[in-house]
């Protein structure tokens, strides 16, 4: 299976990153090779252009591709989204001269708007009842207000940060869009693909998370469990010989401080907090394989 990552750019080094935290260390992704082996011999990395990308897909060339939802809808490509990554996020905006006339979008009626993205801006328009002319441009695109080669822009902006910086204002949202995991309609049910859902899934639900684990003793175990709801409940063991009994949990990583405090002033003791990879959504044969003095942490939960 071909993965299509961005070879360049903002886009390259998150989505490398989130596919060794998923478990696929990728082989000389730093070398901007065409491409990359992983630990999977069946996985393989083709580094694209992000605007290329799901051509890339749509044509057979990667089973799955990386890129922001931006440029999947510029492509028009009948692709199928299967994770929000939740990184690269970003709006593709209507903006113009700050000194100008130009507030709304009917304002922009008759004149004319510069873009990189002329399929989105154009069904933008038209959702608009607005008859514009569009510009195509491959970069600068602040820049053509200023030198009267367009009234308007549509370009992407993260903070609006650079839109300020050369005289514009935004005038409207056009979307939004985010980086995400896409797929051949045809291939969405393919076993490594569903593979690979699972571990960013995974990824990205350890995001803001923290194990805890701790001892306590048996008596004090309602108040521990009060103080930690966390998924679905804490995870209970017996410790031999001894009238204690050891507690792990999931918690938010924000909550930490004040509940270590809490733990402590209820009678924990021995009290470790650690990071999680990744959290892994897990069959129900997780409970069945456990000893009877378990207590599950969530029934579909599992931490790697």
């Amino acid at each position: 299976m071909r993965i299509a990552v961005p070879n360049k750019g903002r886009l390259h080094d998150p989505s490398v990153t989130l596919l060794e935290r998923a478990g696929l260390h990728v082989e000389g992704a730093a070398e901007r090779k065409l491409y990359a082996d992983t630990v999977d011999p069946d996985v393989q990395l083709l580094f694209a252009r992000a605007a290329d990308i799901p051509q890339y897909v749509r044509d057979g060339a990667a089973a799955v591709g990386i890129t922001g939802r931006d440029q999947v809808i510029e492509s028009g490509c009948d692709l199928t989204e299967l994770v929000d990554l939740e990184f690269g996020r970003c709006q593709l905006v209507l903006a113009a001269p700050e000194d100008g006339t130009l507030n709304r979008p009917a304002d922009v009626a008759g004149g004319s708007v510069a873009t990189e993205f002329p399929r989105v801006t154009r069904q933008y328009l038209e959702n608009n009842a607005v008859d514009a002319e569009i510009v195509e441009v491959t970069g600068a695109t602040e820049l053509t207000p200023h030198v009267e080669m367009a009234d308007a822009i549509v370009d992407i902006t993260s903070t609006g940060t650079t839109l300020r910086m050369n005289g514009l204002t935004i005038i409207d949202e056009v979307l939004e869009s985010s980086v995400r995991l896409y797929a051949h309609p045809e291939r969405v049910d393919d076993s490594k693909v569903e593979q690979l859902v699972t571990a960013f899934d995974s990824v990205l639900a350890a995001e803001g998370k923290r194990y805890l684990m701790m001892n306590a003793p048996r008596d004090r175990l309602d108040a521990v469990r009060e103080v930690i709801p966390g998924l679905g409940g804490p995870t209970v063991m017996d410790v031999a010989g001894e009238d204690t009994v050891a507690v792990h949990v999931v918690v938010d990583e924000r909550d930490v401080f004040e509940i270590v405090s809490e733990l402590k002033a209820v009678g924990a003791s021995g009290i470790l907090v650690t990071e999680i990879e990744r959290l892994v959504e897990w069959s129900r044969y997780w409970n069945a394989t456990l000893p009877q003095s378990h207590t599950p942490i969530h029934p579909h939960l599992c931490l790697i």
